[in-house]
């Protein structure tokens, strides 16, 4: 499958990641927090600490070929439903469920200079589905694996999805906007971020033996991080933290400064 040509963003250089992201997935207890506690995250409360949560801004990324917000045709953003926390079911006039292994995306929204929550900044997340395809531009008869929710007190959003596909020639990822408010974001006022979230290679791996998933385990073992077209110039901040199961679920969270 081919035309998911959403490359951009090539903004810095090339930390070499492998060892943090290793250890994100694999060491617990204390250990485990402490680590989190690095990455601007309190692990008691599962929220970012105001320190540590300070830093440079998520890097800035193209919005790809399907976003669906009125920059490339069709515009969900001001449809009835689209505010949701379910993305696995289409909204509006449309009708259906994606299916695939289950996950929750917990992205956290904080100013990038102070560290501080950006409560009701609006994120609107989307996605592929288990075998590669983007709801309304390659599946038009439906529009899910999209949403949009305004964050809590703590800047959270929590969206219930499926677990995305691999594509040829891109890596596992998940686009996202943030807009100022949900006013900005029904408008059509430009977002104050479009980047991208990256799924480790691990817990693909570990999905996509699931038959729903077609050829995704061919397409992920011809890609690498260092040369996706959109993370190859550093995923530090982009790379989600995962934990879970194909048989319980996944939890990916990212901690998102704007």
């Amino acid at each position: 499958m081919g035309g998911h040509d959403d490359f951009g963003g090539l903004r810095r250089d090339l930390p070499h990641m492998i060892g943090r992201r290793d250890a994100l997935r694999w060491m617990t207890g204390a250990g485990l927090a402490g680590l989190l506690a690095a990455c601007g995250f309190n692990a008691e409360r599962g929220e970012p600490t105001t320190t540590a949560a300070a830093g440079a801004e998520i890097p800035d990324e193209a919005a790809g070929p399907f976003p669906a917000d009125g920059s490339n045709g069709p515009n969900v953003l001001s449809f009835d439903g689209v505010v949701k926390a379910d993305l696995t079911t289409s909204f509006g006039n449309a009708t259906g469920t994606a299916e695939g292994v289950p996950v929750t995306f917990e992205l956290t929204i904080v100013d990038a200079a102070g560290g501080d929550p950006l409560p009701g900044a609006v994120v609107y997340l989307w996605h592929c589905t288990a075998d590669g395809r983007y709801s309304i531009y390659e599946i038009p008869d439906q529009n899910y694996l999209r949403g949009m929710q305004a964050a809590d007190a703590a800047g959270k959003v929590a969206f219930s999805s499926v677990f995305p596909g691999c594509y040829p020639g891109r890596w596992p990822h998940c686009h996202f906007e943030v807009y100022a408010s949900a006013g900005d974001a029904t408008a059509g006022a430009g977002p104050m971020k479009t980047s991208q979230l990256a799924l480790p290679r691990r817990d693909c791996e570990a999905v996509y033996a699931d038959s729903r998933y077609g050829n995704s385990a061919a397409s992920l073992a011809r890609l690498s991080l260092d040369t996706d077209g959109v993370f190859r110039d550093g995923w530090d901040d982009q790379l989600a933290v995962v934990s879970g199961s194909p048989a319980e679920g996944y939890v990916a969270g990212l901690l998102v400064r704007v």
